[in-house]
Order: C-alpha cells, then structure tokens, then sequence
C-alpha cells in the first residue's frame, strides 16, 4: 500500500503525458521511465497526507546522486543517535554532498558512516568485516520499515569515473551490488525531510537548508551545475515556488527529485528516473514533465 492516496485523475493525466512524450520521438520511453508524483491539500501537511500516482514507481533503478539524500539523512541519524560526533567538517561535508553534489564529500560521509576508507583490494577475514560495514546503511533503512524501501541498496560510493581496488570488488559481478533506488522510495524520505517524519525538526530545517534551490537566472547562468536546468527546478521556475531538489546526472540516467509550493499553489512532491544513454542527454525532458504537471 502506497504512503499516498491514488488518485485515478492524476494517474489519467501522467499516462497521457506520458504516452505524448513517447510519441513526441522517444521510443522506448514507457519502459525507460518511473515517477511518482504527489499533491498535498493543505500548505503544512504531514507526512502520507498526500495524493497522487506513479509509472513503473516502484522499479529499481540505479539512482546516480540521488543517494546522497540517504546518506544526509542517515548522517544526521548517526548523530542524532550519538553514534558519531557533529563537527565543522561533517557540516561542511554534508553541504557540498547535497548542495553541490560532491563526490569526494560524499565518499567522506560514507567513511563515516560506515567506519570504512577506499584503497586497495582486501582479502579474508578483513575484506568481510568491511563489507558487513559498509552495509550498515541499508540495515538502518530497513530497521524503519517502511513497504517503499524494501529491496533498495545504498552502500556504495558516488564517482566521478568509476570505483577502483575495494570498491570495484564491492560493486560485484556485473555490477549487482551497485545502489538501486525507486522513485517511490525516493519520495517517502525526501517527504520525509519536509514533514519532519524522520529525524528531529533541527536535524531536517539542516538538511532542507541543504537541499534549497535558487531559480533566480543570474545564479543560475553562473553555476552551470546548479541542479535546476535541465531537471525538474527548470520547468516550474516560471511559477516562482520556493524550492527543494536533488539531481542525479551521469551517462546513462537523468533523474530528479523535488518539493515546492508557493503562495497559489500547495506543496508538490515529483520523483522523475530516466533510465538510457539519449534520455539522460535529453535536457527538455524532466523540465517538460515538472511544467505540465505543474500546471494541471
């Protein structure tokens, strides 16, 4: 059972969209795309107040930089449980993770969290340790048993061009251990973050600071990685919500997932995966989606 209310209209309505969109030169898009989208009735709601819909939402997808929502939240998790101590470098780590989708911040919280470092290939006694370690963060997600998060994996690193030693070796053959995410997964902890459902109201005010989007122009043309053209923050800015997102960009997937509301319009949760090397290069796609959707 869904954390949100279907609703048949909108089910309708992101088909439709959807089957236009294929027919507009995307062969193959039905099959090579998961969203779920949800609308909220009052302007504060609570967490599973919301109604909406999905395609193929509940798919496993490899999420690119969508995880480093997971790994903020559980970062402020550990600390809120005293597992580790807050300190100006975690703060400053977990900023660019979400802000500026840093990797190399990224691979920082993971070692924290799960008390282990890249490096060479390891062996034995010691190479199961570390791989039980690094597992730590799907056994927290899994300890809130939440239907959405079943099956997910997030236990690896972000690159920049590919794991190596340790972390190649983790990844498993073929890549089977590689981080799968779904859409609706990803919209329970991102509504989550904005209902203050997961963690304490300090710790999610923190983590929304972090995840704050400006669609000013000017802003925008100076940071070509801003995380809104070219992903869902693009297609509602005419609008002038205030918004809170993250992206996932690499060869094969373009994905998005975002909240916002403002002073006409309630709060919006939309998760859009693209899944093939010509979607991920498509850059009207997840603006197109978000403007229509928006304005239904």
């Amino acid at each position: 059972m869904a954390f949100y209310r279907n609703d048949p209209i909108m089910a309708s309505s992101l088909k439709d969209l959807i089957y236009r969109l294929e027919e507009e030169g995307r062969p193959g898009l039905r099959q090579n795309i998961s969203i779920s989208w949800i609308r909220y009735d009052e302007p504060n709601p609570i967490a599973g107040s919301g109604r909406g819909t999905g395609w193929l939402n509940t798919k496993l997808i490899y999420p690119a930089s969508i995880v480093k929502l997971v790994y903020g939240i559980a970062i402020e998790a550990w600390i809120q449980e005293n597992l580790i101590t807050d300190s100006e470098e975690i703060r400053t780590a977990t900023y660019e993770m979400l802000a500026n989708s840093s990797n190399n911040a990224t691979s920082l919280i993971v070692d924290i969290l799960t008390a282990t470092t890249s490096g060479s290939k390891l062996k034995g006694e010691e190479w199961e340790k570390w791989q039980l370690q690094r597992k730590l963060i799907n056994q927290w997600l899994q300890s809130l048993k939440w239907e959405e998060l079943k099956g997910i994996n997030c236990c690896q690193k972000t690159w920049d061009d590919g794991p190596y030693g340790r972390e190649k070796d983790f990844y498993g053959f073929q890549n089977n251990n590689r981080n799968a995410l779904s859409t609706d997964a990803t919209a329970r902890l991102l509504e989550a973050i904005m209902t203050d459902n997961i963690l304490s109201p300090l710790s999610t005010k923190k983590l929304r600071n972090f995840l704050s989007r400006s669609l000013d122009i000017m802003e925008r043309k100076a940071n070509p990685e801003n995380q809104v053209d070219g992903f869902i923050g693009e297609g509602i800015a005419r609008s002038n919500p205030q918004l809170w997102s993250k992206a996932g960009l690499m060869s094969q997937v373009r994905h998005d997932a975002a909240w916002w509301y403002s002073k006409e319009q309630n709060p919006m949760l939309l998760i859009i995966f693209t899944n093939n090397e010509k979607l991920a290069r498509d850059s009207f796609l997840l603006p197109a989606i978000a403007n229509e959707l928006n304005n239904l």
